[in-house]
């Protein structure tokens, strides 16, 4: 089920402001749900678009389901891998607890696209509260009313893997456009990077994600 929490404006000047000299995007999730190789994409085709790039993982301390965050600053003027708290311009969360965890880097009047589903810890403190990602996304919605939320691991899992989920919000993003670079450089991109074998289902996701979230930003 995809929803739009409100109307979001799309980012079409990104497209015609060619020469940005800042860009700052923060992608949070958990191990094993290709949080490193999504940054990866968006910073080589930051590279091909001509931008200098910068980029920082933070890695919890288990490597699966341990939260994991990845830093890409685009653009001339940066200072520092790591983005400043309050300074993200777009926050794409491959899960709700760490959209919700991560949203205090994000800039007043920063993108929020977030994957509905929602992976419980493996452990919990003892006295601490219950999981209720609905909860995380209500708070979502009534605070970030331009968010797009979607369960991009359901999106992928419909095409042939859920592991293509990373890659479908990618796609959803270029939908949106709120990249500071073409969506035909990100395709390059992928068509690249990801080996032959894994290329159409990887595709097809970020296909299948790119038509939704431009069919239901567009008037």
């Amino acid at each position: 089920m995809w929803a739009l929490c409100a109307d979001l404006p799309i980012g079409s000047y990104l497209h015609r402001r060619r020469k940005a000299v800042k860009y700052d995007i923060l992608i949070a999730g958990v191990g094993g749900q290709g949080v490193v190789l999504a940054s990866r994409l968006l910073a080589l085709a930051a590279m091909k678009a001509g931008f200098h790039v910068s980029t920082a993982e933070t890695i919890g301390m288990s490597q699966r389901e341990g939260s994991v965050s990845s830093h890409i600053r685009i653009g001339d003027e940066i200072s520092g891998s790591l983005i400043p708290i309050g300074q993200a311009d777009l926050l794409l969360g491959l899960e709700p607890a760490e959209t919700v965890r991560n949203l205090p880097f994000l800039k007043e009047g920063g993108k929020v696209l977030v994957n509905t589903h929602a992976i419980p810890p493996a452990s919990r403190p003892p006295g601490s509260p219950e999981y209720d990602p609905a909860a995380l996304l209500s708070f979502l919605c009534a605070h970030y009313p331009d968010i797009f939320c979607s369960d991009f691991t359901e999106l992928a899992d419909d095409v042939g893997t859920y592991r293509a989920a990373n890659v479908a919000m990618l796609g959803a993003a270029a939908g949106a456009r709120v990249l500071p670079f073409k969506e035909e450089i990100l395709r390059e991109v992928l068509d690249a990077e990801i080996p032959e074998k894994y290329r159409a289902v990887n595709d097809a996701a970020f296909e299948r994600a790119r038509k939704c979230i431009r069919f239901i930003s567009d008037p």
